[in-house]
């Protein structure tokens, strides 16, 4: 037999297993998911998610697809923020710091509350990103970025109005194309896949099973 625990979805209470995630347990009261819900497998920060417990004053965020359920756990799932995109050609600007007061000026109006490190529904510093952003430093913020999903809940909660998510995005960009080592074996390896090297293995692979190709991934060579 399973265990129960009672939910709050959508001002409702249902009673669902114990071992279900958010998403799963909505699934299981009756909802049927057609937005905000991603690729269901990974990160891809479409479910961003509010909760408290019942009896306890925090506001707790989360991501529903990696979120188990709680007892008397009362759920709000945060629609898409409005975060501000600027456009860019990455071939014509410069990896320095003008880049940044061009593009993301807000990052400079920070008052350093840290709300966005403690929203984040993946534990990251986002506070000392945005200040690598500041100073130029586009590598360290790129890699203190790196599991951004971009749920955009940080910067629901900033008070400057920074866009975290676009800033490290330009960050992981910038660095990539100006700043990171070029990989020999990388371009290498591309230009075999365009020469049509590896075709007829290309070919078997997709008409293996999904199993078969979980196995293989799961036990593949994995480079130093």
């Amino acid at each position: 037999m399973e265990n129960f625990v009672d939910v709050f979805l959508f001002g409702k209470c249902y009673s669902v297993p114990e071992n279900l995630t958010i998403m799963g347990a909505m699934e299981y009261a009756g909802y049927q998911l057609v937005r905000g819900c991603g690729c269901r497998n990974g990160f891809c920060g479409a479910c961003a998610t509010i909760y408290r417990i019942k009896g306890d004053r925090e506001l707790k965020v989360c991501l529903a697809c990696q979120t188990k359920v709680e007892n008397n756990m009362y759920v709000a799932t945060l629609p898409f923020f409005p975060l501000i995109k600027e456009g860019f050609e990455l071939e014509k600007v410069s990896p320095d710091v003008s880049v940044m007061m061009q593009l993301y000026p807000e990052i400079y109006a920070c008052v350093g509350c840290n709300a966005c490190t403690k929203s984040c529904t993946q534990g990251l510093n986002v506070m000392q990103y945005i200040a690598y952003a500041q100073r130029g430093d586009f590598a360290k913020c790129a890699e203190e970025s790196f599991d951004c999903v971009m749920c955009g809940v940080c910067s629901s909660r900033c008070p400057a109005g920074i866009s975290h998510p676009q800033v490290a995005l330009l960050a992981r960009r910038l660095n990539g194309r100006y700043l990171a080592p070029e990989s020999a074996h990388l371009n290498e390896r591309v230009q075999e896949i365009r020469d049509g090297k590896f075709e007829d293995l290309l070919s078997a692979l997709m008409q293996k099973p999904v199993e078969e190709m979980k196995e293989l991934y799961n036990n593949r060579e994995i480079e130093a």
